[in-house]
């Protein structure tokens, strides 16, 4: 009997890939790696496997980015083949699995393959690897594919890898996967038909997203979009949205409609999934996520109805906030959603969005590596044991650091970065590792099923009514629109609890659900404000609950699930569960802590001995005795903060720090700089002594600031301070005047112009190198003249100050020569006699 693989090769479908197979082959024969570059449509996921299946010995492993395309590529080849699926054609999915002894083809989640590698990574038994959908850009793609290089470089040079990607960044692919040389990369062009681009905007009034997400009136203008397709086109239609709630949501509205409305998202279980992608008697609309963006082939589609969205992770590690979010689609990805009405004839894509709008659309999504949390990424590094990688894209340094922090505070890593037993065990749980330790440690205390009922409720991100988890798991139970999938992944759980590892505790339900989320996510243990409606975070975070949530008021929270939307400085608490105190100890213990506190606050030195769990004060009490080393440091702060302008400065103690200032302009070292910055920074050196004895106001009051800056000055220099920068100078009538040093380059005296008759030159401090600038005033105290050269002065300037003064001020002397004549306090002319 003719092999079935032989059987199709020979007479292959005609679909465009089988021009570029040939070269293909050559290039994994000739290098063992290649990239396969072709748009979506093409066939590569159909022929690529079954022929290298024919060329190699061994099971050839195919990746998909998800579930729902894992299963239908392995139905795909298997009709090809004339089989049912698990025959020479297999699949394995997360909890899932049907292949046999016969199976030449098996087609994986990356996950799954994920966890053979790091299991066995010599992968006995494979005999080549195709890598599909690369483009994408997936965290634990990306992972996997390094971590084949890896392999190829130092285990297995025989083993075969070819990477397929449907954009043209095929060559920086070929570059990783290629190791020393880049990889041969086979290029195939598509055979896509026209399509029209319709351009359908909401009403102007009509928001398409608002901090919440998607807009329900946008959801309405989406469905009346499809309405008007089905209208003005033939075929199926095909509706891209965000989410599973956006689906579902647009589902409803087209209840009414005369076609056959199939939601397909990874929610939904396998029959459902397969229904959407089954043509039927009657016209489809089939309402997706992106599942149907590039890696599934719905037949029969000429209309695409595109909401304009994509749902994105992103991480703010400041805030130890993670999740998805609601994104504008890129450019790239609209062509392809566009190119799905054109696989099989002219088409037509109706776009909920303006010209202009697609003007300012990304060009690309960015990578997962460069916006996702990374903790189960670092835990993966962890368990391979080798960081050096070659890597698409480098992950960010930051992001890298956070998780490494997370996982050693789970005890997943140790401070060395190497990984621990209990590591190890979180790894092969298969999910978040947070989640993981929440199962393993929560089945201890309410058992492996319900812990694992309730990490399944996390892990399927099922968006809780009014944000109430507990509310959200009972729903489940009763069967809702996501319960089959939350079945199947609680059941996958339950088998990765250790026997004998599982609890007793009959624990009622809302508070099994808060142990669990607080096991998670320790940090996100919330408290309410006093006096107030907005929430605490133990990782201290702000954050408020949903309008007309039912959890409103409640005391403690264990929050799972929190975002911070634009504009926004708390988060939104998305799922959460009530908790208490007692509860909330017991599932952070870590956080709790006890500590003395000495801050500055409102001026003074406030001392508390605390109790806390992370940023949420349980408890604290006013400290008498507070550790003088801690006084200091609050001292410091405080004067940091609000700068020293706090301290009691005495006239005579601002006439020293001026005079110095003067000095280290003039003279440089080793005058002391005294400005903020230079005297914040020696705090210690000149205020140190004096800083423990502060408690208070009245303390800092107190403080002698021109003794403590006395402590800077230098010596032996110090005893010409008042030479080179003296407070007075003399005047030739010997009254003594007070130098000013407000501006440090230019000292400055302010005399009566008669007062400065008979002084010849300008004095000069700073050991001569500076000249005094003398402002001479009018008999009125007002500015007449100002010099720094007397001499000169008296030569050229002083006959316009006479000519203009003598009229408005007769009774005071006006010399012709002031160099000879006397100086005077008063009018300057000598007093009459009787």
């Amino acid at each position: 009997m003719t092999d079935p693989l032989h059987r199709l090769l020979a007479q292959p479908p005609d679909l465009p890939v089988r021009h570029g197979l040939a070269a293909l082959g050559d290039a994994v024969r000739d290098r063992g790696v290649a990239v396969l570059q072709a748009p979506p449509g093409t066939g590569k996921t159909t022929l690529v496997p079954p022929a290298l299946a024919a060329r190699v010995e061994g099971r050839v492993v195919v990746t998909q980015p998800r579930r729902i395309a894992a299963r239908a590529a392995a139905r795909r080849i298997a009709s090809l083949l004339g089989e049912p699926v698990g025959g020479t054609v297999g699949y394995a999915v997360r909890g899932e699995r049907r292949t046999s002894a016969a199976t030449r083809i098996e087609v994986v989640t990356t996950g799954v393959l994920l966890r053979r590698l790091q299991r066995d990574p010599e992968l006995p038994g494979v005999g080549a690897v195709v890598l599909d959908e690369v483009h994408e850009r997936h965290l634990d793609a990306d992972l996997t594919l390094a971590l084949l290089v890896d392999v190829r470089a130092n285990l297995r040079e025989d083993l075969p890898l070819v990477a397929m990607s449907a954009t043209v960044e095929a060559e920086r692919t070929a570059a990783v996967v290629g190791g020393t040389t880049p990889a041969p990369v086979i290029a195939v062009d598509g055979a896509l038909h026209p399509v029209d681009v319709v351009w359908s905007p909401p009403p102007p009034r009509v928001a398409r997203a608002d901090e919440r997400g998607v807009t329900p009136a946008f959801l309405d203008h989406v469905a009346a979009t499809v309405a008007r397709a089905l209208g003005e086109r033939d075929g199926d239609v095909l509706v891209f949205l965000p989410g599973a709630g956006e689906v579902a949501g647009v589902a409803r509205r087209l209840a009414g409609v005369d076609a056959d409305v199939r939601p397909l998202s990874g929610r939904l279980s396998a029959a459902e999934q397969d229904l959407a992608l089954t043509s039927g008697p009657r016209r489809r609309v089939v309402v997706s996520t992106a599942v149907a963006e590039s890696s599934l082939t719905v037949p029969g589609v000429r209309v695409v109805v595109d909401a304009g969205f994509s749902r994105e992770p992103r991480t703010d590690h400041r805030r130890g906030l993670a999740g998805l979010v609601t994104v504008g689609v890129s450019r790239a990805a609209a062509e392809q959603r566009a190119g799905r009405a054109g696989r099989e004839a002219p088409g037509a894509v109706y776009r909920c969005w303006t010209p202009a709008d697609h003007a300012r659309l990304r060009e690309h999504p960015q990578p997962e590596i460069a916006t996702a949390d990374l903790t189960a990424f670092a835990l993966e590094l962890a368990c391979w044991g080798t960081g050096d990688l070659a890597l698409l894209d480098a992950p960010p340094a930051a992001a890298l650091d956070a998780a490494h922090g997370t996982l050693v505070a789970l005890g997943a890593v140790g401070a060395d970065g190497r990984v621990t037993a209990r590591g190890r065990a979180m790894a092969e749980v298969g999910t978040d590792p947070r989640l993981a330790r929440a199962l393993l440690d929560g089945a201890a205390v309410v058992g492996a099923e319900r812990a694992a009922d309730v990490v399944a409720l996390l892990s399927e991100d099922v968006r809780a009514p009014g944000g109430d988890l507990v509310a959200a798991l009972r729903e489940l139970r009763r069967g809702g629109p996501a319960a089959a999938g939350w079945r199947r992944q609680a059941q996958r759980l339950r088998a990765a609890v250790p026997a004998g590892s599982s609890g007793r505790d009959r624990l009622p339900d809302d508070r099994v659900v808060a142990v669990v989320a607080a096991l998670a996510h320790p940090d996100r243990i919330a408290r309410l404000r006093p006096g107030g409606s907005a929430y605490l975070l133990a990782s201290g975070t702000g954050a408020v609950l949903p309008p007309g949530s039912g959890l409103t008021g409640l005391p403690w929270l264990a929050v799972a699930d929190a975002d911070r939307g634009p504009g926004r400085s708390d988060a939104v608490v998305r799922s959460a569960a009530p908790i208490d105190e007692d509860l909330a100890r017991q599932a952070a213990p870590t956080l709790v802590r006890e500590e003395e506190t000495v801050a500055w606050a409102d001026g003074r030195v406030v001392a508390r001995r605390t109790t806390s769990l992370g940023a949420i004060e349980l408890a604290g009490e006013r400290l008498t005795d507070p550790s003088p080393a801690l006084v200091v440091a609050a001292v410091r702060d405080g004067l940091a903060r609000e700068g020293l302008g706090v301290l009691p400065w005495s006239p005579a103690a601002k006439g020293l720090r001026a005079r110095l200032a003067f000095l280290r302009a003039a003279l440089g070292d080793p005058w002391p700089d005294v400005s903020d910055d230079a005297l914040l920074a020696d705090l210690d050196v000149w205020l140190g002594p004096d800083l423990a004895r502060i408690r208070d106001a009245r303390g800092l009051a107190r403080l002698d600031v021109l003794s403590a800056l006395r402590r800077l000055l230098p010596w032996p220099e110090a005893a010409r301070l008042d030479e080179l920068a003296p407070e007075r100078v003399a005047l030739p009538n010997g009254s003594r005047v007070a130098v000013r040093y407000d501006d440090p380059g230019r000292p400055v005296i302010a005399v009566r112009l008669q007062e400065a008759f008979g002084w010849h030159s300008t004095p000069r401090l700073a050991g001569g190198r500076v000249p005094l600038v003398v402002e001479l005033l009018s008999p009125a105290r007002r500015p007449a003249a100002v010099t720094a050269d007397l001499a000169s002065f008296w030569r050229t300037g002083y006959p316009q100050v006479r000519a203009e003064l003598r009229g408005r001020y007769p009774k005071h002397a006006w010399p012709e020569d002031p160099t000879t004549a006397e100086p005077a306090r008063g009018t300057g002319r000598p007093p009459r006699r009787g």
